[in-house]
C-alpha cells in the first residue's frame, strides 16, 4: 500500500495542493498539462514509488484543487514558482521533474529559475517551438471563452485524444471541462509568450517520451536546447500516453532516472 501525505504550499497567496508518496531518497516531481491535474499521474505514482521513488504531484495555480490568481493572470513564471513553493514545502533539496504537454515548458521554466534544484527533465508529450510561433496559442487562446468557449475546449481535448481508450477519454474530459474559464484561457495565452520559447541552452539530462507521430516538439530546437536530450516515441499513442500505454511509458521514465537521479 502506498503512504500518501496531503499537503498545502502557497505562491503568492494562492494555495497549492500537492501530494507526496514513497520515502525513497530521491525525488520525482510530476507536473500535468493544460486543464489536468495530479490525477493524470496515477498510473506512473505505483511504479515509481515500487522503485523507491519518492514522488510528489501538484495542481498548479488554477487547475484541480490549487487556488486561481486573484487578479487571473497566468504565466510559466509562475507555475514554475509554484513548483518551487512545493519542493521547499516538501524539503526536496534537488529533484527530476517530468511535465506533460504544458507541463513541459513549466519544468523547462523551472529549470531556468532554479537550476541548482533540477537534476534532469522528462518531457511527457510536450510542447517545444519556436519563438515566432508562440502565437499560435495567444491567437487561439480567446475561443476558449464566452458562450462557445466549452465547445471549443471539449473540441480541442478531444482532438488530442483520438485513439484513446472511450473509458478514459471521458475521464480525462471531465477534469479538464471542470477547470475555470479563466484557467482555460489564461494558461493558454501564457503558452503564447515567445519569452519563454527563447533557444537557451539547457545543459541537463533531458528525456522526451512522445506520442506516435507526435508533432508537438521541434526536434530541430530540442537537439539544440537540449544537448544531452534522449528522445523517444511510444507506437500507438496519442497525447495522454502515460495513461494509453503505462507499462512502456514507466519502463521508459525508470531506465532513465536510474541513470540520471
Amino acid at each position: 500500500m502506498l503512504a500518501w501525505t496531503l499537503s498545502g504550499a502557497s505562491v503568492d497567496g494562492i494555495d497549492i495542493h500537492w501530494t507526496s508518496a514513497g520515502k525513497g531518497g530521491k525525488t520525482v516531481i510530476l507536473v500535468h498539462g493544460w486543464t489536468g491535474d495530479e490525477s493524470a499521474w496515477s498510473a506512473q505514482v505505483p511504479a515509481l514509488v515500487a522503485a523507491k521513488y519518492r514522488v510528489i504531484t501538484l495542481d498548479l495555480p488554477g487547475h484541480g484543487k490549487s487556488g486561481s490568481p486573484k487578479d487571473g493572470k497566468f504565466s510559466m513564471d509562475l507555475f514554475a514558482r509554484a513548483i518551487e513553493a512545493v519542493r521547499a514545502e516538501a524539503r526536496v533539496h534537488r529533484a527530476v521533474l517530468v511535465g506533460h504537454s504544458m507541463g513541459t515548458p513549466v519544468i523547462r521554466q523551472y529549470a531556468r529559475l532554479y537550476p541548482k534544484r533540477t537534476l534532469a527533465l522528462v518531457f511527457a508529450d510536450g510542447v517545444v517551438m519556436k519563438p515566432e510561433n508562440a502565437a499560435t496559442f495567444a491567437t487561439m487562446s480567446p475561443r476558449f471563452i464566452g458562450p462557445d468557449g466549452p465547445k471549443n475546449h471539449e473540441q480541442f481535448v478531444r482532438a488530442m485524444c483520438v485513439v484513446t481508450p472511450d473509458e478514459m477519454r471521458a475521464a480525462i474530459l471531465r477534469v479538464s471541462m471542470a477547470t475555470p474559464e479563466a484557467t482555460v484561457y489564461g494558461a493558454m495565452a501564457a503558452l503564447g509568450d515567445p519569452k519563454i520559447w527563447k533557444g537557451d541552452v539547457i545543459d541537463i539530462p533531458v528525456l522526451g517520451i512522445y506520442a506516435d507521430k507526435s508533432k508537438l516538439a521541434d526536434q530541430e530546437i530540442m537537439h539544440t536546447a537540449f544537448p544531452k536530450l534522449e528522445y523517444v516515441e511510444i507506437p500507438g499513442t496519442d497525447h495522454f500516453l502515460m495513461m494509453e500505454k503505462p507499462a512502456e511509458f514507466n519502463r521508459i521514465l525508470l531506465d532513465f532516472l536510474h541513470k540520471h537521479s
